[in-house]
């Protein structure tokens, strides 16, 4: 391996009755991959009926499950991304006609703590296909890339991550790029394109010793036949109607209601031709030709005309407008439209208590930084069930949050979570999330370092004629019936995120940096446009956000301020209304402070700084009566320390009681003029805040024998 480090790949010793299984080894990882597939498909069905998981046990790490039941559920967030980049890596590779029931499983069944077992699933899930009887138009492979020093690693140990400014996973075949996704620190497309190439040099190598696996174990590929297909009728409708499809694609329209209408009347006016019987026999073949033809249709219009589904030229936007603080009670918020895709962002600042637990089995931790995409069916105008969080709704987040939090300040207190709701799609809803999550953002006052937006490429490519269209900004039948869809996420001096999924053999890098280059000139558009609306963070946050203050407290004070049982502390964040927690940095504590009220947190801030500030002699403190003794009053003259103020320094005349002096609850100025250390005893004077009386003797402290038993 390029990387240095071994792998081995063994089958025949683990999980037989699959039909394929391999063990892949680095170090003291361990993958085992599976896959099996039904040998019929079912009927009516025009699709590969494909499922991955990626599940990281335990055990893998010598660890117990979190939880009651103490065993693994469902899958985590980062178990679900690392199935989403398998599944998007070799779905395109199995042949187009094969329709079985298929289930890859990868498990995480021993850990390496430095090793990222992620770089190495889509290679173990492969080589399980590879070596199976299942057809595949593979292997394929994955590599992580970093940028490291500003020199490319491929699969770089975890602690070596740190210091990355490219993180990509790319998969490949031995021939051509078809999955890629990452973050990095604004670099440059140049860049972007070298680091494809170097990752799917690496990845030549791993599809090569699959090969020669499957030379020593695999089986011979099973034979199949999932499609019952009618050629006559084939060739009727694309006769009928491929020409009518290219007329509508032609003339352009922005509505994809419209569009979708059109050519609905095209598919009706071809089945009226047949008999009523002929057209629900035939219904499903009827429905899939037609899509072929309108795939066809469409594909050319734009590679002859060089416009689009809704009229716009190739590199053309869609119409855009936003707005800010549309939410009145949210922290931050912002509307982001473009043509017919929006994105409704709310920002919820909040502090260490609503951190995010991350207990996973090779990830654990905290995160700061959330960002929810929510995609209900009314957003395309469609009647399903709400079933709690998608796959997909999983992954568009995530790319979204990778993007964004690049532009994060070093120095952000909150807790913060952006939470985007797709109200309308038709094209990069993810891309929106973006633009309007950095809006929303600067509109919390979050100090943004620069504004980010983000755009969704596509492809249209004919391998005949050899023409090609990129596409700026798609639309969703531009994914669908395109060849490609890469969402590019940055500022306007580089790249912070990608996700590219490729659906044609032989895309040449010198597309690929058509694309990148293309992409940027978009994302400065949509940058432009956002400006209109806002061009950087707000000064403070809303009057109705919570402030934040942290403080540094030497660690021996800690105690002093939780208190015993946390009464100290419970009680200030009961009469304050505040949030207040407290963790060991080193030799100190770091205290924050949460609340809406500006003058309660200062009220916090004052007692802290009390319980933690080291009384002086000679200094002046504002002080409250705790007690009434014959002998003199004690004052809290700091949170928690009392000091005795004896009878005879009150006042500079001599007093026989403190009835009708003071009383309990009075604030009064004080000096500390003793500190006995050993006791820890304070004494404090309040005359000698006063002026002395004329024709009086120098001051002399007048102390009873009682003062020192009593104090």
């Amino acid at each position: 391996m390029p990387d240095g480090k071994v792998v081995h790949i063994e089958t025949g010793k683990l999980a037989k009755q699959a039909d394929g299984s391999v063990v892949i080894t680095i170090g003291n990882t361990m993958l085992l991959a599976t896959v099996c597939s039904k040998t019929e498909a079912g009927d009516n069905v025009d699709f590969l009926p494909l499922m991955v998981d990626y599940q990281e046990k335990y055990a893998s790490v010598g660890r117990f499950p979190g939880g009651f039941f103490k065993r693994e559920a469902r899958l985590s967030d980062y178990e679900v991304l690392i199935s989403r980049l398998v599944d998007r890596a070799i779905r395109p590779l199995f042949p187009d006609d094969y329709h079985a029931d298929t289930q890859v499983l990868i498990s995480l069944i021993s850990s390496d703590d430095n090793i990222l077992p992620d770089s190495y699933a889509a290679l173990a899930a492969s080589a399980a296909i590879t070596i199976s009887d299942i057809p595949f138009n593979g292997p394929i492979s994955e590599v992580r890339v970093a940028r490291i020093n500003g020199e490319f690693v491929i699969n770089p140990y975890r602690d070596q991550l740190v210091n990355a400014d490219l993180d990509l996973i790319v998969s490949a075949s031995m021939h051509d790029i078809n999955m890629v996704e990452g973050e990095m620190n604004e670099v440059s497309e140049e860049v972007m394109t070298e680091a494809l190439k170097f990752a799917h040099e690496a990845i030549k190598l791993q599809c090569h010793a699959q090969l020669e696996l499957q030379k020593i174990a695999g089986k011979p590929k099973r034979t199949y036949s999932h499609e019952t297909n009618d050629e006559l009728l084939k060739k009727a409708i694309f006769d009928f109607s491929v020409d009518k499809v290219y007329a509508v694609a032609k003339e352009g329209n922005p509505s994809k209601q419209v569009r979708k209408e059109k050519f609905e009347k095209i598919r009706e006016a071809f089945v009226a031709t047949l008999s009523p019987e002929e057209a629900a026999e035939k219904s499903f073949l009827i429905k899939k030709y037609f899509h072929d033809a309108e795939k066809k249709g469409v594909r050319m219009a734009v590679l002859n005309e060089r416009r689009r589904l809704d009229g716009r030229n190739l590199e053309e936007i869609r119409p855009i407008w936003c707005e800010v603080n549309y939410l009145p009670s949210a922290h931050g918020s912002s509307i982001f439209t473009r043509g017919e895709t929006q994105s409704l962002t709310s920002v919820t600042l909040g502090s260490k208590m609503d951190e995010q637990i991350i207990d996973g089995a090779v990830i654990s931790g905290y995160n700061k930084f959330l960002l929810h995409y929510n995609f209900p069916p009314y957003s395309t105008g469609e009647v399903k069930p709400m079933r709690g969080t998608g796959r997909r709704e999983v992954g568009h987040g995530n790319l979204a949050m990778r993007g964004l939090k690049k532009m994060m300040p070093d120095d952000v207190v909150y807790t913060i979570r952006v939470v985007s709701d797709v109200l309308e799609s038709n094209g990069s809803s993810s891309m929106a999330t973006v633009c309007a999550g950095s809006m929303a953002l600067m509109d919390a006052g979050i100090k943004m370092k620069k504004p980010l937006a983000g755009i969704a490429m596509g492809l249209i490519s004919d391998a005949e004629t050899k023409k090609y269209a990129v596409l700026s900004d798609i639309l969703g039948d531009e994914d669908h019936l395109g060849d490609m869809d890469f969402k590019v996420v940055g500022t306007k001096d580089g790249i912070t995120a990608c996700q590219m999924d490729i659906k044609v053999d032989g895309l040449s890098y010198e597309v690929l940096s058509q694309a990148l280059m293309q992409a940027r000139a978009g994302r400065l558009h949509i940058l432009g446009e956002m400006e209109k609306a806002i061009s950087s963070p707000r000064e403070d946050y809303k009057p109705h956000a919570p402030r934040i203050i942290t403080l540094t407290i030497p660690r021996e004070f800690i105690g002093a301020v939780i208190g015993p049982g946390g009464k100290i502390i419970q009680e200030m964040q009961r009469e304050t209304e505040t949030t207040i927690t407290i963790e060991e940095v080193g030799e100190f504590g770091k205290v924050e402070i949460m609340g809406n009220n500006r003058d309660k947190v200062q009220a916090v801030i004052d007692r802290i700084k009390g319980i933690t500030a080291v009384p002086e002699v000679g200094d002046i403190y504002q002080g409250k009566v705790r007690s009434i003794q014959p002998y003199g009053a004690f004052v809290e003259f700091l949170p928690g320390k009392d000091g005795l103020l004896h009878i005879s320094e009150v006042e500079h005349r001599r007093l026989e009681t403190l009835e009708g002096v003071l009383k309990e609850g009075d604030m009064i100025e004080v000096q500390l003029i003793g500190h006995d250390k050993k006791t820890g005893k304070y004494k404090l004077s309040k005359k000698s805040l006063m002026p002395k009386p004329e024709g009086q003797h120098k001051h002399q402290k007048q102390e009873s024998p009682a003062a020192d038993a009593e104090s």
